[in-house]
């Protein structure tokens, strides 16, 4: 039921059941928020959205406080403009004063209110956080002093992504968040997705940043560097220097990326592809003998972290394909330093991806060879953006360029990899040409592109009526696993994704995008498919001359031991 309401003098339309803050955004109306997160039960704890309602003695939070037909309303009266302006300078009161030092500096929330808020002295004097930053972790940096108790990121970790790694802790003035009894995050149930630090409004919560070594690998003639992007880097960059959400710019950043001096750039969709080969050789092969439980998915390492600390007992039915960055990685080192006679020891491989995680993997013990990681170093989208500009080049006056010889070739079916369900779609169509020898009619699967975060299907194959499933967080993947411990035995392959909608919206893009900056990626990878000319792996013809001259087949024995892993029981200390 629709019914008006006054706001700031105008008449809008609100709808019964509606928050106030629903009601106002749905008409245009920006209030400002910090503890708010949409989709989830409002707390109104920070009061930054506060507004005056006609009626009401006390100010009134937005997001909880629901629409009625006879209010009305100001949402920027003196009042209330007072108000989140004493809220802004109780917080800096005891904030740490290094705005020119964070890694936030320019993206941060509370300094973009202080500033709209025309916060240019200091009333209020507190007790500075002083409180010690945990680098522990492989992929993220938890700094405490600037953790303005918002609790986005404990809603994150709980209800959207499962772990519920923090917390909580302690009491009044004294409260911190961090992980149980304040222990580093290396103790800690953490399974690096970075989806905090996406939450996180200030830089108590970034990334560990690799771009220092590499800037240093560069400017030493003696190292052979070369890259690999992700396929979702090239949908997902073009936000961070002003072009269309969702733009493909593949050609401009193989220009840009050599312009910054990388001998060799690679794109790794061809390690997507590589993945494929090897997972539906994998799953074709658990057909034929029979296995009872389904085939999990290996390429977000977030959830196999997750895997190994909750559910051991699974590690037999997770693949054991390497991720495609380890798969390319593995590659590099063993094939391309061959073929073009390099001194491995003097190679220096950068990955770029969505993913803090895949910082985590690239240092996992089972992803190095005699103690050499397969990839040297690991660079988000937010790092590669600010590595470009780092190094003074403009992305807008580069010409499109192709990447290297000889892993320059990719189909769509590995473009996919970028949103949930896309793996499982891709793999469907190498499968299905394995199994029958012929491709499939119709390469789109649309029950795998609904938009939810779990999708299933079941695919008619040669003699097989196989169910897939594809989730995203593992918290849905946590219900999905208790049924198939329970005895459900309709699936055969389940893709896991820890980020919510996929690697399009991974913990290493950009922070502080709009819902519809996920939504054109997702359009731009869908629409690319559509159009491409290779759509499945397994007509990559760069893929199958690689298979051809060095690694043999599929679950071959070359390719069992480079591009073939194993996991194991991981212990949490706390």
């Amino acid at each position: 039921m629709n019914f008006p309401i006054e706001v700031n003098n105008k008449t809008i339309v609100a709808r019964r059941g509606e928050t106030i803050l629903e009601a106002l955004e749905r008409n245009g109306i920006k209030v400002p928020t910090l503890c708010h997160m949409q989709g989830l039960y409002p707390t109104g704890s920070c009061r930054m959205c506060v507004v005056e309602v006609e009626g009401k003695p006390n100010l009134i939070t937005a997001c909880s406080y629901p629409v009625e037909e006879w209010m009305k309303i100001k949402t920027h009266s003196p009042r209330v403009v007072n108000a989140r302006k004493t809220n802004v300078e109780l917080l800096l009161s005891n904030h740490p004063d290094d705005c020119l030092y964070c890694e936030r500096n320019g993206n941060c929330e509370l300094q973009r209110f202080a500033e709209e808020l025309n916060v240019r002295e200091r009333r209020f004097i507190g007790k500075k956080n002083k409180y010690k930053t945990d680098p522990s972790g492989s992929s993220i940096v938890r700094d405490p002093a600037k953790c303005i108790l918002c609790g986005r990121c404990v809603r994150t970790c709980d209800e959207i992504i499962g772990p519920a790694t923090l917390g909580y802790i302690s009491r009044g003035n004294k409260t911190i968040i961090g992980p149980v009894f304040n222990k580093e995050l290396n103790l800690s149930s953490c399974i690096t997705c970075g989806q905090c630090i996406m939450a996180c409004p200030t830089g108590a919560l970034h990334e560990k940043r690799h771009s220092s070594n590499l800037q240093n690998a560069l400017h030493n003639k003696d190292i052979h560097v070369v890259i690999q992007y992700s396929p979702t880097i090239a949908v997902s960059l073009a936000e961070e220097f002003g072009l269309k959400p969702g733009k493909e710019i593949n050609g401009l950043l193989n220009a840009a990326l050599r312009k910054a001096g990388f001998d060799k750039v690679f794109d790794a969709t061809f390690g997507a592809d590589l993945y494929i080969m090897e997972l539906a050789a994998e799953l074709e092969q658990r057909l034929a003998a029979g296995a009872s439980r389904p085939l999990f998915s290996s390429d977000c390492p977030a959830w196999i972290k997750y895997m190994e600390q909750w559910h051991p007992e699974l590690i037999p039915n997770v693949s054991t394909c390497k991720s495609p960055q380890q798969m390319l990685g593995t590659i590099i080192s063993h094939y391309y330093t061959k073929t073009y006679h390099i001194n491995v020891d003097n190679l220096y491989t950068v990955s770029a991806m969505p993913c803090t995680a895949k910082k985590f993997e690239a240092k996992r013990e089972q992803m190095t060879q005699k103690g050499i990681s397969d990839v040297d170093a690991v660079l988000t989208t937010r790092e590669l953006a600010q590595f470009i500009r780092l190094n003074g080049i403009d992305i807008h006056q580069n010409d499109p360029e192709l990447a290297d010889f000889p892993f320059h070739i990719r189909s769509s079916a590995g473009k996919l990899f970028s949103v949930a369900g896309g793996v499982t779609e891709a793999l469907i169509r190498t499968l299905h040409y394995r199994i029958t020898g012929k491709d499939m009619h119709q390469m789109r699967i649309n029950e795998l592109r609904n938009g939810k975060e779990y999708r299933e299907v079941k695919v008619k194959i040669g003699d097989y009526r196989l169910g897939f499933a594809a989730v995203s967080t593992v918290k849905h993947a946590n219900k999905l696993i208790e049924e198939i411990l329970n005895g459900r035995d309709d699936l055969h392959f389940i893709e896991v994704m820890a980020c919510p909608g996929g690697c399009v919206n991974g913990g290493g893009q950009p922070i502080g995008k709009e819902t519809g900056a996920t939504r054109a990626r997702i359009k731009s990878v869908y629409d690319l498919d559509e159009k491409d000319p290779i759509r499945v792996a397994h007509k990559n013809p760069a893929i199958m001359e690689l298979y051809k001259e060095f690694l043999g087949e599929p679950m071959g024995e070359l390719s069992m031991k480079l591009l073939h892993t194993s996991f194991k029981k991981r212990e949490v200390p706390l």
